[in-house]
């Protein structure tokens, strides 16, 4: 009997201490930014330098979840590095560019106010939005608060990084009126159409319907006025080309190949180390391109306009499928016209 006294004894315990467990768990899930040093000191620099109050930043830290999934998405090397082969796979799919049509007939007028205004190709503008979030069907599903103070806090390598971007969240949310408890995005915290971080939102994001909101989380018409000025901000230059094939000479100079996104040599130096144009190209700053294409090596010569592109996202990559996907989907579209 002694025996089955203790058994019931410790089953008891075990399940009080299950019990205090779980709600430690649950309590620390909702207090991961509370009572710390380095969030106070945060605290402290948007009350002094923003003029925040105290209490309402205090609240919004209270509510802010530390999410290990994004810790494990940001730290975990690339499952495979991509060729552009393998990319193509992903971003030149016949669904894209058929829903890229779809939405360049459905915001014919604005697409077309923005190319007018900006200088951008309509279908560049288009192929943005596409490669970023599917035309606004993929726009992220993590609450931004939550990704930015994982990141900015417990996310050493680029902690600083993000923690500014927290700051310009908080900036943001008050300037156009946002409870900054409800605003959704992906798992490093860039929002709406065109997956701005928070200060790209604040310095290029633009109010194109003018009602007093620059709304690219659920507007289309703020989200392409918005990539449009972004682009002519960081350098666009209107009617000029973005990337064309190269000829190969023999003897070419493959040291020049992929040595910077920004273009260092000029068009008439590429054609001197062995890259000449399959067309007559204005005479300006360029790169040599080497892609590793589905059928082998290709070799492009990279303008302005391509660089440009590559502001949006460090990678020639990139860049190459938002081209190559607004040069498809501009003849389809008026394919489908016909």
């Amino acid at each position: 009997m002694k025996t089955i006294v203790i058994s019931i004894t410790m089953k008891v315990m075990l399940a009080v201490g299950f019990a205090l467990l779980s709600v430690n768990t649950i309590a620390s899930s909702t207090q991961d930014y509370v009572a710390r040093a380095d969030v106070d000191t945060f605290i402290d620099e948007m009350v002094n330098e923003h003029q925040f109050s105290r209490d309402e930043m205090e609240a919004w830290f209270a509510e802010a979840v530390k999410k290990q999934n994004i810790l494990k998405a940001i730290a975990r090397p690339a499952e495979r590095t991509h060729t552009w082969a393998s990319y193509q796979d992903i971003f030149l799919t016949s669904s894209r560019l058929s829903k890229g049509v779809d939405f360049w007939i459905e915001n014919e007028a604005t697409l077309a106010r923005a190319e007018a205004e900006f200088g951008v190709p309509a279908s560049v503008i288009v192929a943005i939005i596409g490669v970023e979030t599917r035309y606004g069907g993929n726009k992220g599903s993590f609450r931004v608060i939550d990704a930015l103070s994982t990141l900015g806090f417990d996310y050493p390598p680029r902690s600083s990084f993000f923690r500014k971007e927290l700051k310009e969240f908080f900036l943001l949310a008050r300037e156009q009126k946002q409870d900054p408890l409800t605003l959704i995005g992906s798992y490093a915290g860039a929002m709406g159409y065109g997956q701005f971080i928070p200060s790209s939102y604040r310095a290029y994001a633009v109010d194109y319907t003018d009602d007093g909101f620059a709304d690219i989380w659920n507007n289309a018409t703020d989200a392409i006025g918005s990539v449009a000025n972004y682009f002519k901000r960081h350098g666009w230059e209107k009617g000029q080309p973005v990337i064309v094939r190269a000829r190969i000479s023999e003897g070419y100079d493959d040291s020049i190949l992929n040595d910077s996104l920004k273009p260092k040599h000029t068009v008439a130096s590429l054609a001197e180390k062995g890259y000449k144009p399959v067309e007559a190209l204005p005479e300006q700053t360029a790169n040599a391109v080497y892609l590793d294409g589905k059928k082998g090596a290709e070799f492009w010569i990279g303008l302005k306009n391509y660089y440009v592109i590559t502001r949006y996202n460090h990678s020639r990559l990139y860049a190459m499928s938002v081209w190559q996907l607004s040069q498809q989907i501009a003849e389809a579209k008026q394919q489908r016209s016909l």
